[in-house]
């Protein structure tokens, strides 16, 4: 196959029959092959295993480059964004396509405010679920729910103003479902939302608080739960948007989409990431905490034994939602002065990653996962949790992701296969089998 670039397509020759297919190119640069007529003209499919190298739309929403460390919301670098955005911010910027003005974010705050409450029905489904239930089955299935008590969102020729008044419920409502799970698992009181605090305060509150106790939010916390949801808040077509865009792409309401990617952000290979982090460093804790043991394990190609929170799939180089989080992963355990064995072996391991050549040869430093994992666990938020905490940052990705799929008209989508069984082959009878 050659890229002939003088008429901006690639000619593909298959037996007698020869085509040419679209060059599609991107605003940064990237380059693709368009081959959403390949099978109409050659009877041809393309095989990709887990779509690693197929585009399955185009989006204007995130910008990722992996092997410089570049991620961009819009046009705006990550970087930019933590330092000097708020998550609220940064949420209307991925739906609405801009960072707000502030007439603009007081209407988008404000909505999402007179929405947090979610109805009281549905605190009588936490009643159903077994003590220990895992916080991420409940969000999914609450999520889910919340379009029985909304039927209007079923309907896939709603105006735009009914469509943002279901991005501004799903919003609202979803922190407050989240901190019920974790009030449920706990067994404490639920907290109502308080709406003179900001989103992030919100929440804080709903989690940790007492119904009648005055709980007061420590700004180094809320800031770095602030900067979290941020460098959460989309990575691209990840398996939980790709699972988002194409639930909506059957026409299925923003709610049942939302817990699809929910269910998807469950596994361990992806959301499930920062849990693992701290169920590797107990297991070194459990083991004696011998550190260089389990690095030489990590160096060792004949074991099977991983370093969770190191390295990236699509960042070769360095995370750069690590570099931010670090600081504030830093600021909070001077913060709290925690004495916890696990997080010190964290802190060693960092710094083993940091300068060890092993590590620093092949980019394996310290991903966001690393670092969120021990902010989760210095707060004490169980690490059955952590995924949650990760849900309610991709959130605004999520809904701008479904949002541009229904506006674009985007088809159904339906992969196709190679088929490997059997060819046609007789039914034989019971006693011939």
């Amino acid at each position: 196959m050659n890229v002939d670039t003088m008429t901006d397509t690639a000619r593909l020759t298959f037996e007698d029959k020869e085509v040419e297919l679209p060059v599609v190119r991107g605003s940064e640069g990237e380059v693709g092959l368009d081959i959403s007529k390949l099978r109409a003209q050659t009877g041809l499919v393309t095989l990709d295993r887990g779509f690693k190298n197929t585009g399955s739309t185009t989006s204007g929403i995130t910008f990722l480059n992996g092997e410089e460390g570049i991620l961009h919301y819009r046009g705006y670098s990550i970087e930019d964004l933590a330092e000097n955005a708020t998550f609220m911010e940064v949420a209307y910027l991925l739906v609405y396509g801009d960072l707000p003005d502030a007439e603009r974010l007081e209407w988008f705050t404000k909505s999402i405010s007179k929405h947090t409450l979610v109805h009281e029905n549905m605190r009588r489904f936490f009643d159903a679920f077994p003590m220990g239930a895992h916080p991420m089955g409940m969000l999914s299935s609450m999520a889910s729910s919340l379009s029985t008590f909304y039927p209007d969102s079923q309907n896939p020729n709603r105006s735009v103003e009914d469509i943002d008044m279901t991005i501004h419920r799903l919003i609202a409502k979803l922190p407050t479902l989240a901190a019920q799970c974790y009030k449920h698992n706990m067994g404490h009181p639920t907290c109502y939302p308080a709406n003179d605090l900001s989103y992030t305060e919100n929440f804080l509150y709903m989690m940790f608080g007492l119904p009648t106790e005055d709980y007061e939010i420590d700004p180094v916390i809320d800031d770095a739960i602030n900067k979290l949801l941020i460098l959460h808040a989309d990575h691209e077509q990840n398996c939980s948007t790709s699972t988002v865009r194409i639930v909506g792409s059957s026409q299925a309401n923003l709610y049942s989409s939302i817990s699809a990617g929910i269910s998807a952000l469950w596994g361990p290979l992806h959301g499930g990431a920062n849990q693992a982090v701290i169920e590797m460093l107990e297991q070194i804790k459990a083991d004696g905490g011998d550190l260089q043991k389990w690095i030489d394990k990590a160096k060792d190609k004949t074991d099977s034994f991983r370093l969770m929170g190191f390295g990236h799939r699509v960042y070769k180089n360095f995370d750069p939602r690590a570099r931010i989080i670090k600081k504030s992963a830093d600021e909070v355990l001077a913060k709290l002065g925690i004495n916890d064995p696990v997080l010190d072996i964290a802190k060693q391991l960092e710094a083993v990653a940091l300068e060890d050549e092993y590590f620093v040869q092949r980019g394996l430093y310290p991903n966001v996962d690393f670092y969120s994992g021990i902010i989760y666990r210095a707060l004490g938020i169980p690490t059955e949790m952590f995924t949650v905490m990760f849900a309610l940052g991709r959130l605004p990705g999520w809904i701008a992701q479904w949002k541009e799929m229904t506006e674009n008209g985007e088809p159904i989508g339906r992969p196709r296969q190679i088929y490997t069984g059997h060819t046609e082959r007789p039914v034989q009878p019971l006693d011939q089998r």
